[in-house]
């Protein structure tokens, strides 16, 4: 029997998959198409994921396939400068195609072991309380402990259990391509640079060769979004928007998105769970989709590798809905707020340069880009922040350490505690899931952190330097000790 069915080899599949081989389990990628897609539609990784892909020594392979960029004008296309003092290591956009993001995940994957099968869509699936059926298309039955659905916006293993997926439908539509352009660049330039002044869903973006990334309004919203546009479509709504369509021509690939906001009433019905655009979708200003997905991954995956190997704690499986549905919601409400300060309408108008006003406070700006670049995410882990300390919850930014990098020793994503007491605490009876670091970093004794369990997230689940406190959240998040 398979461990794990994940539906869906994009980036949060494919992350998904990582993680669970990480710790064992053997893990089957399900992907109805047959060849990866060249659609381009997200352009990079925030914060909060490129941390991530640092937590598990990926960071370099991207970074040299990607270009960074300053933390700024991402909400709403507010253009304000990046805010100095953000708490990462990381301190930039990196900008990278989704489908360079889709290899990359995929070639670690398959480092990994995972097995991914293409050209295998699912069709139907059954659970009992052993395990999960999953149907597929040609007729073959595969048996699993669990399943993933990880299949995008139409997800069929949400539709297949009947999990609600309440929002509004889209009321506009944006047309998304790439294509070559004859008209020289110093106009398009100053074209896009006078309809972006009331327009921010418009923009030609130059990819070199004389190809452009083209993005613009749709007329309305297409009865079926799966139908690629037409090249006339396009043409039509840059002559609509600009008075000219640039020259267009040899559209490499045509696509559209809307605008719709949804949320997955449960992440959870059983053996199955949901995870990135099958349990929510939003309009994709400010860029978040891609990176929510994967660090919805990053949520799951060790949570599910221990209920697979019968170490998870109680409710340890289900705290991955209970920490990312409320994340997820956040999104959706900062995209819909986003949405409407990109109207052109006056009230809009209005507030946006009210928002813009606003921003210029260095505390207004930094709490925007930790909400777009998720850095700012607290869990609740069902204890009064007020009595805690402040770091409880949070994920914990790479610090220097006497020894080298906190960062490099969450690799093989196990939990950590960086024990700064020189070595009084233990992790005896959970050093099979827990590394014990005994090292000092400035930036912590600043923070008055003495030593801190970290869970292979990274989000800090104890500080403190007694024993007995820290065997009982070793215990809630790591189950049971051995020996």
């Amino acid at each position: 029997m398979i461990d794990v069915i994940v539906a869906g080899a994009g980036p949060t599949g494919l992350m998904l998959a990582s993680e669970l081989r990480l710790h064992g389990v053997h893990v089957v990628v399900l992907e109805k198409e047959t060849e990866p897609t060249r659609v381009v539609r997200s352009l990079g990784l925030h914060v909060r994921s490129i941390e991530v892909m640092d937590q598990r020594g990926l960071l370099e392979r991207f970074l040299a396939h990607g270009k960074q960029y300053p933390v700024g004008g991402f909400f709403a296309g507010i253009e304000k400068p990046s805010p100095v003092r953000l708490d990462s290591a990381h301190a930039y956009v990196l900008g990278i195609p989704q489908p360079t993001t889709d290899r990359l995940l995929a070639e670690h994957a398959a480092e990994v072991g995972a097995e991914i099968r293409r050209g295998c869509e699912l069709v139907g699936l059954s659970q009992d309380e052993d395990g999960v059926t999953a149907e597929l298309a040609d007729g073959t039955r595969l048996r699993s402990r669990y399943l993933v659905g990880c299949d995008g916006g139409r997800s069929t293993v949400r539709k297949l259990l009947g999990v609600g997926f309440p929002g509004e439908p889209s009321s506009v539509e944006t047309l998304l391509g790439e294509m070559e352009v004859t008209e020289d660049p110093e106009t398009i330039a100053a074209v896009v640079g006078e309809v972006r002044k009331t327009q921010k869903r418009f923009g030609l973006g130059p990819l070199g060769d004389g190809v452009y990334r083209v993005i613009v309004p749709a007329e309305g919203v297409a009865k079926d979004r799966a139908v690629p546009p037409t090249f006339e479509e396009f043409k039509q709504q840059l002559r609509a928007c600009a008075g000219t369509d640039f020259g267009v021509h040899s559209p490499r690939w045509m696509s559209r998105f809307g605008d719709a906001t949804r949320q997955a009433e449960r992440y959870r019905v059983g053996r199955v769970l949901l995870a990135g655009d099958a349990a929510h979708i939003h309009p994709p200003t400010g860029g978040q989709g891609l990176n929510l997905g994967i660090q919805d991954a990053f949520n799951l995956g060790w949570k599910l590798a221990a209920e697979v190997g019968g170490r998870a704690p109680e409710e340890l499986l289900d705290s991955y809905e209970t920490e990312r549905h409320p994340v997820a919601a956040a999104v959706l409400d900062n995209t819909r707020a986003q949405m409407e300060l990109m109207s052109t309408e006056p009230g809009p108008q209005a507030v946006r340069r009210l928002v813009s006003e606003l921003m210029d406070f260095e505390d207004v700006h930094r709490y925007l880009i930790e909400k777009i670049t998720a850095i700012g995410i607290r869990y609740d882990f069902g204890t009064d922040f007020g009595e805690g300390h402040d770091l409880l919850g949070r994920r914990l930014r790479d610090v220097n350490l006497k020894q080298g990098r906190l960062y490099e020793l969450t690799h093989t994503g196990r939990g950590l505690l960086l024990d700064q007491t020189g070595g009084r605490l233990s992790v005896a009876g959970w050093d099979d899931r827990v590394d014990h670091v005994v090292d000092v970093s400035e930036e912590l004794d600043a923070a008055d952190v003495p030593a801190v369990l970290l869970r292979p997230d990274g989000h800090v689940a104890w500080v403190g330097e007694d024993q007995e406190g820290l065997a009982g959240q070793m215990a809630k998040w790591f189950g049971a000790a051995v020996g």
